[in-house]
């Protein structure tokens, strides 16, 4: 049985994308089929996979949506494989991203059951992964919201801010509005605390706000700390996870593991 799995938060800067392609990085390792998918015009997820200037690459995410939605306006497209725009790297497929995605905004406003078209363009390859990981835009729009109807879980990272632990809690009353209309087996698999910086008391606190303000949910044991060498290997295309004796790589593998024992 695949698992899609949304990596989500309004905020931006809080390590999603950073998130989304180490854990596929490390799930992989641990033998599972991940395919990750850019949710982003940034296309951040992309980039840190390698591909330097996504707005070259012949098909994305964009093409994909397009192409469902058109089908579901009884218009004819050019018909799209579903493997045309699976790219690798690092032993996990990714679906990428372009500006694109952006422009396609409107058009998916005015779908035909407009919250579901990514779930149709996934259903296609869930035969064929284990997990499916979505890396979503700072939003709570349209695009996030076909996220969380497609997903089975999400992982909500948040920085080690106050104002970041407290803007938490606009996402989860989005969450329990797709929970309610949506998507009833939308579950939330934890929140992950990031970008921790051990030296600083006023952060350990955070992270003790975010254990009581959010103790009903699960709170993820791993923690990732605040390290600069994430930026500059993900500027390079290499996942910190490649980086042997790092703490980030450490954390990250150990949130993999995380991962599948609460899938059991």
């Amino acid at each position: 049985m695949c698992k899609i799995i949304s990596i989500i938060n309004q905020k931006g800067g809080v390590g999603k994308t950073t998130t989304c392609i180490n854990l596929a990085v490390s799930l992989v390792k641990l033998g599972k089929r991940v395919l990750a998918v850019d949710l982003d015009s940034q296309a951040n997820l992309t980039m840190g996979f390698g591909y330097a200037e996504p707005d070259e690459i012949a098909v994305d995410l964009s093409d994909l949506l397009f192409t469902e939605i058109a089908k579901r306006r009884g218009q004819k497209t050019e018909a799209l494989n579903k493997d045309d725009c699976i790219l690798t790297a690092h032993g996990v497929d990714f679906i990428p991203s372009s500006l694109d995605l952006a422009a396609l905004e409107m058009d998916l406003m005015n779908a035909t059951s407009r919250e579901t078209v990514l779930k149709s363009v996934l259903e296609q390859y869930k035969a064929d992964y284990d997990y499916i990981l979505i890396d979503c835009l700072p939003s709570l729009g349209i695009f996030v919201k076909n996220a969380l109807t497609t997903s089975d879980e999400i992982i909500i990272p948040v920085q080690a801010q106050y104002f970041g632990a407290k803007g938490v809690e606009s996402l989860l009353q989005n969450v329990v509005s797709v929970q309610t209309y949506l998507n009833s087996n939308l579950k939330i698999l934890g929140i992950l605390l990031t970008m921790l910086d051990g030296r600083s008391s006023f952060q350990k606190e955070v992270g003790e706000i975010v254990n009581e303000d959010y103790a009903e949910y699960t709170i993820f044991k791993t923690i990732v700390p605040l390290s600069v060498e994430v930026s500059k290997k993900q500027s390079r295309g290499l996942p910190i996870v490649e980086v042997k004796n790092n703490r980030v790589s450490e954390a990250y593998n150990n949130l993999a593991a995380e991962v599948l024992s609460y899938g059991q």
